[in-house]
């Protein structure tokens, strides 16, 4: 299992690669499977807001393409001095494989942590989509 002190050091090493001309707030992700391999991933801003990219869902969409359906821990690193929280549509993203998941957030002057669970307590699953009885 990779120590989330390693893990920190890789979001924040990937975070120098994100694209973002528009906030100017990089944002790096290393993303730790159940296995142990690490997946990291960077922001990456688009003209047209909407089309961005959060580095943890880039992180967990690299995960997912090399065959992973099981995450561990989820480090966020930013270059502010506060830890920034994983919007919603990550935590949903992210609960979509282990809403066990925990997240560490790192920055400057503060780490914060959290179970996915605390974060996104009611996510939407596929359990959701199953066909009651008589429909």
């Amino acid at each position: 299992m990779t120590r989330k002190a390693d893990l920190a050091t890789i979001a924040r090493e990937t975070l120098r690669h994100a694209y973002a001309p528009y906030s100017g707030y990089r944002v790096g992700a290393a993303l730790e499977t159940e296995s142990g391999e690490v997946f990291s991933g960077c922001n990456v801003e688009n003209a047209s807001y909407g089309l961005t990219i959060c580095a943890e869902r880039a992180a967990a969409a690299k995960a997912v393409s090399a065959g992973h359906r099981r995450f561990r821990r989820l480090v966020v690193a930013t270059e502010r001095d506060r830890a920034a929280v994983p919007c919603g549509a990550c935590c949903q993203f992210v609960a979509e494989f282990g809403d066990d998941t925990m997240v560490y957030s790192v920055a400057n002057k503060e780490t914060l942590s959290w179970s996915l669970k605390d974060l996104i307590p009611h996510a939407f699953t596929g359990s959701m989509l199953e066909r009651e009885a008589g429909t």
